[in-house]
C-alpha cells in the first residue's frame, strides 16, 4: 500500500458564504480504489467535488492529495496534480468534433506523441466514438456524450478520475452500461471516486462507500456491507427493514 492515501479529507468543514454545507467529512481513497459517494438532492455531493478542486474553499479541516496539502490551492494547480473530473451533464464542448473534444483532454500535456497512442486506446475502450470521430459532440446522444466526456477525462492522463452523478438522464439500459466502462477504466489502474444517487448501481462496482445526509457522512463502509445495511436497504437500495 501507498505510504499516503491517493486522497485524505479529515476533519472538513466547507461553507457558502455564511452557511455550513459540509460538516467534520472525513474521507480517504487508497491508489487504486473505486470509492462511490452516496446520497440524495442536496446532501453535498457535488459540493464535496467542488472542495477537493479548490472551487469550494473550507473553513476547518485539511484536503490531501498524495499527502501534499491542496485546500486553498487554485483548481488549475490541483488538475495539474493529476486530478481530472467528469462533469455533472457531461459538459462536452458541443461544437466541437468528438476527436477535437478528446484533444482538449489532452490540452495540457507535453508528450504529444503518446497522446495519439492514448487516443486509439480511447477510441478502442469506447468504440462507438470511432465512427463519429469528426461529428460535432452536440450530435452524441446522452450516453454517448457520457461516454466522450470521460474519454476526455481520460486523456488529460490522471492519476484519479472524479465523476459527478454519471448515470444522471441516462435509460436504465445505458446506465448498466456506463457502470461497466466506470469499473472497466478502474481495473486498468485509474482510481476513481464517483458521486452518485444510483445507491444500487454505484455500490455494484465499488470497493468502498460513503452515505452523505445533510452535509455529513452517516455510513461508511465496504460496498457490500452497505449493500447488505438495513438502513441503507430502507433509504437509498429500494427494500424494506
Amino acid at each position: 500500500m501507498d505510504e499516503y492515501p491517493i486522497l485524505d479529507l479529515e476533519g472538513v468543514d466547507t461553507y457558502y458564504g455564511s452557511i455550513q454545507a459540509l460538516y467534520d467529512i472525513n474521507i480517504k481513497i487508497q491508489n487504486g480504489e473505486l470509492v462511490c459517494l452516496l446520497g440524495g438532492n442536496a446532501s453535498g455531493k457535488s459540493t464535496t467535488l467542488k472542495t477537493i478542486l479548490g472551487v469550494c474553499k473550507i473553513k476547518r479541516g485539511t484536503v490531501k492529495l498524495k499527502g501534499e496539502r491542496i485546500d486553498g490551492k487554485p483548481t488549475k494547480y490541483i488538475i495539474s496534480k493529476g486530478v481530472a473530473i467528469v462533469p455533472e451533464n457531461r459538459r462536452i464542448f458541443p461544437r466541437l468534433t468528438v476527436l477535437e473534444n478528446m484533444e482538449m483532454g489532452a490540452y495540457l500535456r507535453i508528450d504529444k506523441n503518446q497522446v495519439k497512442n492514448d487516443i486509439e486506446h480511447m477510441l478502442d475502450l469506447f468504440p462507438q466514438m470511432r465512427k463519429r470521430l469528426y461529428r460535432p459532440g452536440i450530435t452524441l446522444s446522452g450516453g454517448e456524450q457520457q461516454m466522450l466526456a470521460m474519454a476526455r477525462a481520460l486523456l488529460s492522463n490522471p492519476e484519479m478520475l472524479l465523476m459527478d452523478e454519471p448515470s444522471m438522464g441516462l435509460a436504465p439500459l445505458l446506465v448498466n452500461q456506463q457502470f461497466e466502462l466506470i469499473q472497466k477504466v478502474n481495473l486498468q489502474g485509474t482510481t476513481i471516486f464517483v458521486v452518485e444517487q444510483n445507491a444500487n448501481m454505484a455500490l455494484s462496482i465499488a470497493d468502498r462507500g460513503y452515505v452523505l445526509q445533510t452535509g455529513s457522512i452517516i455510513l461508511a463502509d465496504t460496498a457490500q456491507n452497505l449493500l447488505n445495511n438495513e438502513m441503507m436497504k430502507a433509504a437509498y437500495l429500494g427494500g424494506e427493514t
